[in-house]
């Protein structure tokens, strides 16, 4: 079985992550997450749902780690966004709900000086029992941050407001 593929569930894309690669019972290791997200830079991927394309820029992997988000997220969201990290072609690719919002912090003036998009991701990943074995799947939904450039190029910014679903 492949590590990562598209799948429909209820009709929506979902993304399936059927490995573990950040794992940790108390802390993410953000540092490892941060060094994994540096193997995209300079990639782009295509949204399917508008044919944009996304870029993957220098500033991604510390934005992603290094958040004021990912420094909240503990438990099942923190090991959920650290392993998304494997994804991030399949999700950018399979974005939907994409709506527009304009910069109105001076600090993004620069990057995001033409706004921002937010996007809605569906991924799932597996559960393990105490040996290993997978006994079924965890379904989350997230929001992914895309900031828009002077040049009007898109770039990948960050995944935030992960939710476990039922």
């Amino acid at each position: 079985m492949n590590n990562i593929q598209i799948t429909h569930c209820d009709g929506v894309k979902t993304v399936e992550i059927n490995s573990i690669q950040f794992s940790g019972k108390r802390k993410i290791d953000w540092d490892s997450v941060e060094k994994y997200l540096k193997r995209y830079i300079g990639q782009h991927y295509q949204i399917d749902e508008t044919d944009d394309m996304v870029y993957i820029g220098s500033d991604f992997p510390d934005e992603y780690a290094n958040s004021k988000y990912s420094a909240k997220a503990f438990g099942t969201i923190g090991k959920a966004k650290a392993n998304v990290a494997q994804a991030i072609p399949e999700l950018i690719q399979t974005a939907t709900n994409i709506i527009y919002r304009p910069n109105f912090d001076s600090k993004h003036n620069r990057d995001a000086a033409n706004g921002w998009f937010r996007c809605t991701i569906r991924f799932t990943l597996p559960v393990m029992d105490d040996k290993g074995n997978t006994v079924g799947k965890n379904y989350f939904r997230g929001r992914m941050i895309i900031r828009c450039t002077f040049e009007n190029r898109l770039y990948l910014y960050d995944i935030i407001d992960i939710k476990k679903e039922m």
